[in-house]
């Protein structure tokens, strides 16, 4: 038996299903995702090692820890990992698992002390140890980076953001992650929002001609201008652009773009950013930090799983 097909409620229990849903995640991508990676583990067989030497009937009670400090993302996704893992392995809709979190995802955690607690079957545990670890890890290494940012930038005015530069089908996860951290989202896909670039302006033939054509076909949705230079600046005001992007702008020339600008649309900049300049574009004025490096460029956060009782 899979998941794969199964109704999230038929896999998860209530609480799980609630953190997700409070997460803002959809559980049933998540599940199917999950489902995914963890039939890509499987590969259509079964976890030989654990097979072989743990007894089908022995249960375990098992930690993950942090190896390092860092903020915490991505705690009922990896709870999704555990019961899908039941499920497939035949022990029904994690009616053998018990968990106790420790933490909360947003939380900053210590090396050393324990996030979640999980027993049940030993086998399921580590069946889906390492998929459960590469989501929480990553997602919590997503969530640690970001929160460098925001408080090198804390009490500017100036907002984190992420892009679009995120690893495929994992998007909705990992702009979880950054919001984990204190960042906050841009766009989620290409349909909610309009992002005027530099070969939409060319393909146009000019800016204020992309801009047009965009707004008039965007209705309520937010639409953003790139500019690589000054002159584009003011020719994005003129043609009523209200959310502007400064594109590999140095800290004197996003100063002069908010003086420019005097508050008749808010500016982003993007490109060339580094966290230990952050704090200096942030003091010119500018609204967000568009900062493609939290989700494309994150190291995973340092954690692991210790069984520490064996049935």
């Amino acid at each position: 038996m899979t998941a794969a097909g199964l109704q999230p409620a038929e896999v998860l229990p209530a609480d799980i299903l609630g953190a997700l849903a409070g997460a803002g995640l959809d559980p049933a991508a998540v599940l199917a995702l999950v489902t995914a990676a963890l039939a890509e583990d499987l590969a259509g067989g079964q976890d030989i090692t654990t097979a072989a030497t743990i007894p089908a009937a022995a249960t375990a009670r098992a930690d993950f820890v942090p190896r390092s400090d860092g903020v915490l993302a991505g705690l009922p996704v990896a709870q999704t990992v555990l019961c899908a893992t039941a499920v497939m392995l035949g022990s029904g809709a994690g009616a053998d698992l018990a968990f106790q979190p420790l933490a909360t995802d947003g939380d900053l955690v210590r090396a050393g002390q324990p996030v979640l607690t999980v027993t049940g079957n030993t086998g399921c545990i580590l069946t889906a140890e390492r998929t459960a670890l590469n989501l929480l890890c990553h997602l919590s290494g997503v969530a640690t980076l970001t929160r460098r940012w925001v408080d090198a930038i804390a009490g500017t005015g100036a907002q984190v953001r992420d892009t679009r530069k995120t690893l495929p089908g994992l998007r909705a996860l990992e702009k979880y992650a950054v919001r984990c951290g204190g960042g906050v989202n841009h766009r989620m896909s290409l349909s909610d929002a309009a992002l005027i670039k530099d070969n939409h302006v060319a393909a146009a033939g000019s800016l204020t001609a992309a801009l047009t054509a965009v707004s008039e076909v965007a209705g309520d949705l937010p639409v953003e201008v790139e500019c690589d230079t000054l002159a584009q600046v003011s020719e994005a005001l003129t043609a009523g652009a209200e959310l502007i992007l400064l594109d590999n702008f140095t800290v004197g020339q996003m100063a002069e773009a908010v003086r420019l600008t005097a508050g008749r649309a808010r500016l982003e900049a993007s490109g060339g950013l580094t966290l230990t300049a952050a704090r200096d574009a942030a003091m010119t004025g500018v609204d967000f930090l568009a900062v493609g490096a939290l989700t494309h460029s994150a190291p995973a956060l340092d954690i692991g799983l210790d069984i520490v009782q064996a049935g």
